[in-house]
C-alpha cells in the first residue's frame, strides 16, 4: 500500500507506526451479516478521512497525517453491550450500514492504544451472510471494492482490507471527486470477483490493497481492488 507522502517502504517502515482502530457492534443474539459489516469499515475510513478533525489545524490531523505518513494499519476489534456503550465516550465517529454498526476512531501508535479499546478482543468475528443472500451486480456508477476470490480471511481482516481500498481510492480522487462521494453517503459495495475478473482487475491500474503480511496471510497478497468509476 502506497502512502501519499512517501513511496520508499523503507522510509514508511522507519517512522513511528500508527494504526487505525475501528471497532464493531457485535451483540450474540444479532450480528451484522458480512457483506454488510465489510461496506460500513470501509464507509467509516472515508467517514473519518472526509471529517474537518482530520485535516488542516483539526484535532485529529496530526495523527491522520502522521499515520498514513507510515504504514496505513488499521486493526479491528469487537464490542458488545457495556464494552460498546464505553466505546462511544471516546473522541471517533460512529458509521451505520443496514443493521451493522462500526466506530473509527483517530490513529494512535501502535503501542498506545486507549486502555478502553486496548481490552477488546480481535478475535471472534467470525461473521457471515445469510444462507438466501445473492449478491445484486452492483449499478455501473457504484464504486466496488472487488475481493479476491482465492484468498480466505477472517470478517475483522477483511474489514481492515475494505478500508485499506477505500483509502486507497480516496487519495485517487481530486476534490470534487471526494466531495461528490461523500454527499452520496461514500456509497459501495463489496463483492467477490470471479476468478478471470479479478486477473483483469489486478493489471487493469485500479488501486490495489497488497497486503503487509503482519496477519492471516502472506506478505504482498493482493486482497482488494478499488473500482471506482472516476478512476476507470
Amino acid at each position: 500500500m502506497t502512502s501519499p507522502f512517501t513511496s520508499d517502504p523503507t522510509d514508511r517502515d522507519a517512522k513511528q507506526q500508527f494504526v487505525l482502530p475501528l471497532v464493531v457492534h457485535l451483540e450474540k443474539a444479532a450480528p451484522p451479516d458480512r457483506t454488510d459489516a465489510l461496506q460500513t469499515s470501509a464507509r467509516a475510513v472515508l467517514t473519518l478521512l472526509a471529517d474537518p478533525r482530520s485535516s488542516g489545524d483539526g484535532e485529529w490531523a496530526e495523527a491522520v497525517y502522521a499515520w498514513e505518513d507510515a504504514r496505513i494499519r488499521k486493526v479491528v476489534r469487537r464490542a458488545r453491550g457495556g464494552e460498546w456503550r464505553k466505546t462511544a465516550e471516546l473522541p471517533g465517529i460512529t458509521v451505520t450500514g443496514e443493521a451493522a454498526e462500526v466506530r473509527v476512531f483517530p490513529p494512535v501508535p501502535l503501542d498506545g492504544w486507549p486502555k478502553e479499546l486496548a481490552k477488546l478482543q480481535v478475535s471472534g468475528t467470525e461473521l457471515s451472510d445469510p444462507e438466501s443472500f445473492v449478491p445484486a451486480p452492483p449499478a455501473p456508477e457504484l464504486p466496488v471494492l472487488w475481493l479476491n476470490p482465492e484468498l480466505e480471511m477472517s470478517a475483522g481482516k477483511t474489514m481492515a482490507q475494505t478500508g485499506h481500498a477505500a483509502q486507497l481510492a480516496w487519495w485517487r480522487l481530486d476534490y470534487g471527486q471526494r466531495k461528490e462521494w461523500q454527499e452520496a453517503g461514500f456509497a459501495l459495495a463489496v463483492r467477490t470477483a470471479a476468478p478471470d475478473r479479478w486477473a483483469e482487475l489486478t493489471v487493469s491500474g485500479l488501486p490495489v490493497v497488497r497486503d503487509a503480511g503482519f496477519t492471516e496471510i502472506a506478505p504482498g497478497s493482493c486482497t482488494v481492488v478499488a473500482d471506482h468509476p472516476a478512476l476507470r
